[in-house]
């Protein structure tokens, strides 16, 4: 698995037809609000030319791209962590993804009715972050009343992460997000992974346009843009009317539609791309004749780590990686070019694998 995105908004900003182009999973997406009760999920391949070039180069007989998974949840409203429209069990629905994928609707269309009757990303925004925030702060106080409680018996832990908590409900109840607090040691940083709260994870902006808009945006976009910045998260311009419409055709009459759109690649390449930096992910290859296959990884993963990927014995018993670079896969046409010029490298446990690794694991157990 690659990674895993909530996709989170407002009823009626075309999250669900997004989702639904993103993974050709068809189903229907309707003109009111909470049309999606239960989570939808949609796992896809992750894009990636380099490996469809080392696999014909391998002449593999089975190629495997990394994935993606999408949850898309129904539209949030505001009141939602009180549990307006059902909220407070959507929210449960996304605790556990890697990043939230926020669609805001940057588009004008009369005969799609706004929740709260007019465009404005910002408003929308600052709506949906509000509403995590008030989740995580319940979340938190819950968990700060249990942990002052408990402290009273004079356990300096537990007297330490009540001290904690309190540092992190303030900034809750500031308006800020949980990302904003850097944990301080080990204690506290466990507790922040335990607690999933929905403000600490990355998030990245889809601005969704009409089709004349997918290029350059427009000043819906740019106000969002600028918003995005002051938090340092990205915006990702999607037309989901273009994505739905790529989905249901071949390769070819993809590749035909992009270019008289004036797009090089559809939104869902630039979204995934768009995610990779956020989460810090690269990819490596194994390459064989047999299979071609990418892997996920986290970027700063030393060698016996990302042979753990694969199995965890590959970790257990790593004795060394045999490593080339995919641009000296290419250009000495394969393993054994690589081998003949001297580009194939034996690294050991300390290395750190780099993005587009070509590896073969050395291991014994």
């Amino acid at each position: 698995m690659g990674f895993r995105c909530g996709i989170v908004g407002l009823p009626n900003v075309g999250k669900s037809t997004i989702f639904n182009a993103l993974t050709a999973a068809g189903i229907d997406a309707e003109n009111y609000p909470f049309c999606t009760i239960e989570p939808n999920v949609g796992i896809v391949p992750v894009p990636d030319k380099r490996l469809d070039v080392l696999a014909e180069m391998a002449n593999t007989r089975r190629k495997v791209a990394t994935q993606m998974e999408f949850v898309d949840i129904a539209g949030l409203v505001k009141g939602a962590s009180q549990g307006e429209g059902l909220g407070n069990q959507f929210l449960g629905h996304i605790r556990q993804v890697d990043a939230l994928v926020h669609v805001i609707r940057c588009f004008e269309d009369e005969n799609i009715v706004h929740v709260d009757g007019s465009i404005d990303p910002v408003r929308d925004k600052e709506v949906i972050t509000m509403e995590l925030i008030l989740a995580d702060l319940d979340t938190v106080e819950k968990r700060l009343r249990k942990a002052q409680s408990l402290a009273k018996s004079g356990d300096k832990k537990l007297k330490a992460q009540a001290v904690f908590l309190e540092r992190l409900r303030d900034v809750l109840d500031s308006g800020a997000s949980a990302r904003t607090l850097e944990p301080e040691g080990d204690m506290e940083k466990e507790m922040m992974k335990e607690m999933c709260l929905l403000t600490d994870k990355p998030v990245l902006y889809v601005a969704n346009v009409k089709e004349e808009d997918v290029t350059d945006g427009n000043e819906h976009v740019r106000a969002l843009e600028r918003l995005a910045q002051e938090d340092g998260d990205g915006v990702v311009i999607i037309a989901g009317s273009i994505e739905q419409e790529l989905s249901q055709l071949d390769q070819e009459e993809r590749q035909e539609f992009l270019a008289d759109m004036g797009m090089e690649e559809p939104g869902l390449n630039r979204l995934i791309a768009a995610g990779y930096k956020l989460l810090g992910l690269i990819t490596y290859f194994t390459v064989g004749e047999k299979e071609t296959r990418a892997w996920t990884i986290s970027r700063g993963t030393k060698a016996p780590g990302a042979a753990g990927k694969i199995h965890s014995d590959f970790q257990r018993g790593f004795i060394r990686a045999e490593t080339i670079s995919y641009d000296d896969f290419v250009a000495c046409d394969g393993e054994s070019g690589a081998k003949e010029k001297g580009v194939m490298r034996s690294e050991g446990k300390e290395y750190v694998v780099a993005d587009g690794d070509c590896l073969n694991f050395r291991f014994n157990v």
